[in-house]
């Protein structure tokens, strides 16, 4: 029986008993199913009214406030349910939801914990406290508990949360295992390729990342992130034509994606076509004037253009918006250098090995504006460095080569 079927059936009953709460209750239930969360609260909130006694219409209506994101409620109508049956492992499991999506990981993990002790065989409870430690960062735990969902339960949706904590971990071999095993669960999981595609992308493997993002492509056509996704891969893989192309139909679909602008902007960029690549930040800056990343890499591509003084503005700007990024002092800093201005970007390169202090490119770019200051003791320091931090950096390869030639 569907839950339109549920939902006829019940309000023929309650037209013919207008105080049956049970019928209020299995109605609310399957507007639950179907994701009509406002009548769901409406007709569990009856069935309440007739019945304060029903934990099960406080279950209901709970999960109807946690899908409608009042958290709140959902915690309060949980725990009346469990104070009206206290051994309910559903009910700490749900309350448990709520919780970990409040962002109250703890009482999450405390929720699930006590389902688990009720029921040592429930798998949805493993794989949400799974959820809770591996959003907290406890990744080792959080493995744990997939894996006995998992003997429990296998489903593809817990392989692919595994394999996302094991990526997380550095451990890309086992996340490609698991969302391949996902996907031979379910073949048209499009998480699974979008994951094992993530996953593969940490091991260069740019082919199979575009081949996984395509094909979650052929299962989800308008999905403007996937051909976000694949256009990054294609960039990496130096094909800056598809990469463009993917980054526009992305725009086409979502017209205010203020990533798919940058991700564009950057592809151009690589390709040597600054202006379009100016006019695509430009863009992005304009749909949110407070993404430091934007003005970044417009600062590198003015940069690249020999226009300093834009450059140094948009650094600037973005430094404001985000100080603790040594990406942008770097930038600004070589902007500052090839201007002659050598004090000021050795500041700023400065910042950058403040921030990040195994920043190779940081090291490198200081011992630049140091060699053009002509103070060679300290480019001579910060070369070395950089080599010992990138032995295969070949700015910092070459500047030793020059630096040696001249007797430092």
């Amino acid at each position: 029986m569907t839950g339109i079927d549920t939902i006829a059936d019940c309000t023929k009953a309650i037209q013919l008993d207008p105080n049956l709460a049970v019928a209020y209750n299995n109605r609310g239930r399957a507007y639950n199913d179907i994701g009509d969360y406002d009548r769901a609260i409406a007709d569990c909130t009856e069935a309440i009214r007739l019945n304060p006694n029903d934990a099960n219409a406080y279950g209901n209506r709970g999960f109807a406030y946690n899908k409608k994101k009042d958290y709140g409620r959902a915690i309060a109508d949980y725990t009346q349910a469990l104070r009206l049956t206290p051994n309910n492992a559903i009910a700490y499991s749900n309350r448990g939801d709520a919780y970990c999506n409040k962002g109250d990981r703890n009482r999450a993990i405390a929720d699930y914990t006590e389902a688990l002790r009720l029921d040592p065989n429930f798998a949805t409870a493993y794989n949400n406290r799974g959820i809770a430690y591996s959003e907290g960062g406890d990744y080792d735990r959080a493995i744990a508990d997939y894996t006995e969902a998992i003997r429990l339960e296998p489903t593809a949706n817990i392989y692919n949360n595994r394999g996302s904590v094991y990526r997380d971990k550095g451990d890309y071999d086992r996340a490609i295992a698991d969302h391949t095993s996902a996907i031979q669960l379910d073949p048209n999981d499009i998480n699974a390729y979008c994951g094992r595609g993530y996953a593969y992308s940490f091991k260069y493997e740019y082919d199979r990342v575009v081949a996984d993002y395509t094909e979650a492509i052929r299962l989800e056509p308008n999905n403007a992130g996937i051909y976000n996704d694949r256009g990054a891969a294609y960039a990496m893989k130096g094909d800056y034509d598809h990469a463009i192309a993917d980054h526009t139909e992305a725009i086409r679909l979502n017209p205010n994606n203020v990533l798919a602008y940058i991700s564009r902007g950057n592809a151009y960029s690589d390709k040597g076509d600054y202006d379009r690549a100016i006019a695509d930040h430009t863009e992005a800056i304009r749909l949110d004037p407070n993404d430091a990343n934007a003005y970044n890499n417009r600062g590198y591509i003015y940069r690249k253009k020999r226009d300093y003084d834009r450059a140094i503005a948009d650094c600037t700007e973005a430094i404001r918006l985000d100080s603790s990024d040594a990406i942008a002092y770097n930038n600004r800093g070589i902007a500052y250098a090839l201007k002659g201005d050598y004090d000021r970007a050795i500041a700023d390169h400065t910042e950058a090995i403040r921030i990040d202090s195994n920043d190779a490119i940081a090291y490198c770019s200081r011992g630049y504006a140091y060699n053009l200051k002509g103070d060679y003791p300290q480019a001579r320091a910060d070369i070395n460095h950089a080599l010992q931090l990138d032995p295969n950096y070949q700015i910092a390869k070459n500047l030793d080569a020059d630096l040696r030639q001249r007797g430092y």
